[in-house]
């Protein structure tokens, strides 16, 4: 089973933006100052789970883990895959960093819960509420 990676989207404003990111082509590289120890685990399969103004809006695909660098220059790429899946809504504190993040504690896919044309922010709000 995979490992997946949750990051915070430091000025990021809103999925919108990570899908036109990412749809300029190529895969997206996301720089971290530490290397994930599990990283094979990660690359198994696993997704960076995107933190968007304190909720985990969508989820990429971490297609390779690499180490630049040694001592205190090293520095850690995180090769995206481009596309972005939009995810249920789900809430969470700020931290720094990168965390490791379990598949069963992983929101699910918005095309799994069929969630058609509700706006992001209604999704956001009836979660919020336990309403969804």
């Amino acid at each position: 089973m995979p490992l997946h990676m949750i990051k915070l989207g430091v000025g990021v404003p809103d999925v919108d933006w990570l899908e036109a990111r990412a749809a300029k082509g190529g895969p997206l590289v996301v720089h971290t100052r530490m290397t994930p120890k599990r990283a094979p685990e990660i690359e198994d399969g696993g997704s960076l789970y995107w933190v968007v103004k304190g909720v985990i809006v969508c989820r990429q695909r971490v297609l390779d883990i690499a180490t630049l660098g040694e001592g205190k220059q090293s520095r850690c790429e995180i090769t995206l895959e481009p596309k972005v899946v939009r995810t249920a809504p789900m809430a969470r504190r700020p931290f720094q960093g990168w965390r490791y993040f379990e598949p069963k504690d992983a929101p699910v896919d918005l095309t799994d819960l069929d969630a058609g044309e509700a706006p992001e922010e209604l999704v956001r709000q009836l979660r919020e509420l336990g309403a969804w």
